[in-house]
């Protein structure tokens, strides 16, 4: 390690870095020489991509702070004024969430570009990630920043940005401002107009109420059915984040009385205290509201992760145990019932990604819609609906990925959990209305359609280090793919990273099985993790108790995973 090189890289940064705290953590590492710490934090900047940036917080340009914020900003406005003649007209939405420094954060954001002579329309509290994506959209901004790290620990933030049309950027404007951000001067020397000089000059605008009132109005119209019910009984969490109000307000404005908040997870608040990871996939984050619905006897569980863009479903099966549905059982539903029961006109599109259940696909083909896979990641959903409603004149209904995203219709053009939430209130009252439930429409789709089972798994290596680790795994495998998984062969490997199906290339192997399985692995976009997707197919025999079928197909996946598992222990990934 070149310690006189990163001691000059460092002290060159701190000298720089606006902000005083983040400026003395710096020379406190100096100070003690933690040569390991500080070479994490310098060995690379963070990286501009699949969701903007999203870090640990820290001093260092491989951490999430003001002076990467500044910069980073101040490429984006650059490029803007480069690509958008009228974005000083236009202006950019600025939203944040509820975690730590994120206030601070998207004051810079719009402190930078007010002094870049574009205007700011800033939210002035903290607001849900699809407020901002929508706000894009119905002020008919340039562009859209939000600060949020979604549902990553209270130790991340992270920067969100959309293009004009509503979606989050992809090629060739994420490459674009990468490079505009490396041509930025030291953060210190970056402008900024302070909110007071801003305000003045009509450069920073503070949203009113009456956006947010248009998009409760909008999410309003997504229903398919909109009777509402006054018997079904709903649980709802925030998990901390900022979708709380919106929510609850939401499904009681389309005729549902009876919402139930988790009190302790209810309002916002950055440290997270009731759970280690905001995640609702995550072991135990569900445990307070599931205490909830028992105590309340709720019908149905409805969570939203900190930034209120993902969706997390409970409801009760026929036993009357309260289960937890997996993001494709959700996605499934939703664009089951948006296709089946919503409106018949023109030729309906659904979108899914290469790492969610193919079921969808399935579901659309039968009754005449379009549907596309594409790779993870809402951005592509989003842009390829567009694509296709261009070219060819298809309604966009739903979109879904299997980590809990989903979004119905073009209200807008990003996940929403608030949004879906309604929509699964809306499906859960009209299966009470038939005499059914959730669990059991559930059903009969896989009657008709199969038995999906699938599962993830996630290893996470952290630091410089575990970035090495990944990127090995991901070669071996395209080096040497293996010939058979447990019993079954591989009847093809698709490497992503070269292209496939007209896909843009991405880091992404993927195996097709003889007997109807698939394996998916790809590192995570904004986490240090490696994640392996498994799906397997079941069919029903006549007659059959689906119990009994899923319990089969159930072993037969935790083979399956258990034989992957061991592959890639021999391609390099530690035990």
């Amino acid at each position: 390690m070149d310690t006189s090189g990163l001691k000059e890289r460092a002290e060159a940064w701190r000298q720089a870095d606006p902000d005083p705290s983040t400026a003395a953590e710096l020379a406190a590492l100096l100070a003690k020489g933690d040569w390991a710490e500080l070479e994490d934090r310098f060995s690379q900047d963070l990286e501009f991509g699949t969701a903007g940036l999203r870090g640990v917080l820290g001093a260092g340009p491989n951490r999430m702070n003001r002076a990467v914020i500044r910069r980073t900003t101040a490429g984006l406005a650059r490029y803007l004024k480069a690509q958008v003649p009228d974005v000083a007209t236009r202006g950019v939405v600025v939203g944040r969430d509820a975690r730590n420094l994120s206030a601070e954060l998207a004051e810079d954001t719009a402190a930078v570009l007010a002094a870049e002579g574009i205007p700011a329309h800033v939210f002035p509290e903290p607001v849900p990630t699809p407020l901002v994506a929508f706000a894009a959209l119905h002020l008919d901004a340039a562009a859209a920043v939000m600060v949020t790290a979604s549902h990553n620990p209270p130790e991340y933030n992270g920067y969100k940005v959309y293009w004009g049309n509503g979606a989050q950027i992809i090629p060739p404007h994420d490459t674009g401002i990468a490079a505009a951000i490396a041509r930025v001067e030291p953060a210190n020397r970056v402008p900024l107009l302070p909110p007071a000089d801003a305000r003045a000059k009509g450069l920073w605008r503070d949203l009113p109420a009456a956006i947010g009132d248009a998009y409760v109005r909008a999410i309003l119209g997504l229903r398919v059915v909109g009777r509402g019910s006054e018997s079904l009984s709903i649980v709802y969490t925030a998990m901390h984040g900022v979708g709380g109000d919106w929510a609850v307000r939401a499904l009681r404005e389309a005729g549902f009385p009876r919402v139930t908040p988790v009190a302790e997870q209810q309002q916002p608040d950055g440290r997270f205290p009731t759970v280690r990871f905001p995640n609702p996939e995550e072991p135990g984050a569900m445990d307070l509201a599931t205490a909830t619905a028992e105590r309340v006897k709720a019908d149905v569980v409805l969570a939203n992760d900190p930034d209120a863009d993902r969706l997390a479903v409970m409801a009760r099966d026929a036993d009357g145990t309260l289960r937890l549905l997996t993001g494709n059982e959700v996605g499934v539903l939703l664009g089951h019932y948006v296709l089946t029961q919503g409106a018949k006109q023109g030729t309906p599109h659904v979108v899914t990604t290469i790492v969610s259940s193919a079921q969808l696909g399935d579901i659309a083909r039968s009754v005449g819609a379009a549907c596309d896979e594409v790779l993870t990641g809402f951005k592509w959903i989003a842009n390829r609906a567009l694509e296709r409603e261009r070219a060819e004149g298809t309604r966009f209904v739903f979109g879904y990925e299997e980590a809990l995203g989903y979004t119905v219709g073009t209200v807008t053009r990003d996940k929403d959990g608030v949004g879906s939430a309604l929509v699964m209130a809306d499906l859960a009252a009209w299966c009470q209305a038939r005499g059914t439930t959730v669990l059991g429409y559930l059903e009969e789709i896989q009657r008709a359609h199969g038995l999906y089972v699938g599962a993830q798994r996630n290893f996470t290596f952290p630091g410089a280090a575990g970035a090495q680790t990944i990127r090995g795994i991901m070669e071996a495998f395209r080096a040497s793919p293996p010939t058979h998984v447990g019993g079954d062969a591989v009847r093809a490997v698709s490497d992503y990273k070269k292209g496939e199906r007209g896909l843009p290339p991405s880091n992404v192997v993927a195996l097709a099985l003889g007997g109807g399985g698939r394996v998916t692995l790809r590192p995570s976009g904004t986490e240090p993790k490696i994640k392996y997707y498994f799906e397997l197919k079941e069919t029903l025999e006549g007659g059959e108790p689906l119990a009994q079928a899923r319990q089969r197909a159930e072993a037969r996946l935790a083979r399956f995973i258990d034989a992957f598992l061991g592959l890639a222990r021999e391609r390099g990934q530690p035990a």
